[in-house]
């Protein structure tokens, strides 16, 4: 068990690390404009269930094998930001592909993001962020005492867990309440082209870390 105080302090420092703009940020604000709310939810589970599995990873002790590995730790950080400079590409394309001859943005439409590829998004995202190995193995034992046990490194990661999807469903529900406001196919594609940019520039400067 751990005091109120410790714990008070747990939830202070989560709260400061998920409410600071990332990745997951980014990629559920993407797919709640392409998917409406059902898109954006799911994305937030995928997060979450991605956030979970790091979480009994740790607990486990499986992680700070990951971290001793160094090809494998090195493989993960660059298939994270590969994936992340792939979804950036096809945002960037969906944007560029309506654009016509004079320059003007054009009506097209796309496919609708289903919630199943919205999930495993979010959940591949957060898996391959090899950042959340290292986070999770500075967080959770420093707050579970100077005897941590595989119960309490559980809860307090899927603690976290719980605090990030709800973070993101509340990023989905404004983003789809606000989402009238990009109705117009000028504003839609251009909201599509920065979040394409910011992914692909989060992907790149992922890589560049992992040199």
């Amino acid at each position: 068990m751990i005091g109120l105080e410790q714990y008070l302090a747990f939830l202070g420092v989560s709260l400061l690390v998920i409410c600071t703009p990332g990745q997951d940020t980014a990629l559920t604000i993407r797919n709640t404009l392409l998917g409406g709310r059902p898109g954006g939810a799911a994305t937030a589970l995928g997060v979450a269930a991605g956030q979970a599995t790091w979480t009994v990873a740790t607990s486990a002790g499986l992680a700070v094998v990951l971290m001793a590995s160094g090809p494998l730790f090195l493989a993960i950080r660059l298939a994270g930001a590969a994936y992340l400079i792939y979804l950036g590409v096809r945002s960037l394309l969906k944007a560029v592909s309506h654009i016509d001859a004079k320059g003007q943005w054009t009506s097209g439409t796309s496919p609708r993001l289903s919630p199943a590829a919205a999930f495993w998004q979010g959940l591949l995202s957060n898996l391959s962020n090899a950042k959340m190995v290292a986070f999770f193995i500075g967080l959770l034992p420093p707050f579970a005492g100077p005897h941590p046990t595989f119960v309490l490194l559980l809860a307090l990661g899927l603690n976290f867990s719980v605090l990030t999807l709800a973070w993101l469903m509340g990023y989905t529900l404004a983003v789809n309440r606000v989402s009238r406001l990009f109705s117009r196919s000028s504003m839609r594609r251009g909201l599509d082209a920065v979040l394409g940019a910011a992914l692909v520039g989060l992907g790149l400067r992922m890589a560049g870390e992992a040199r």
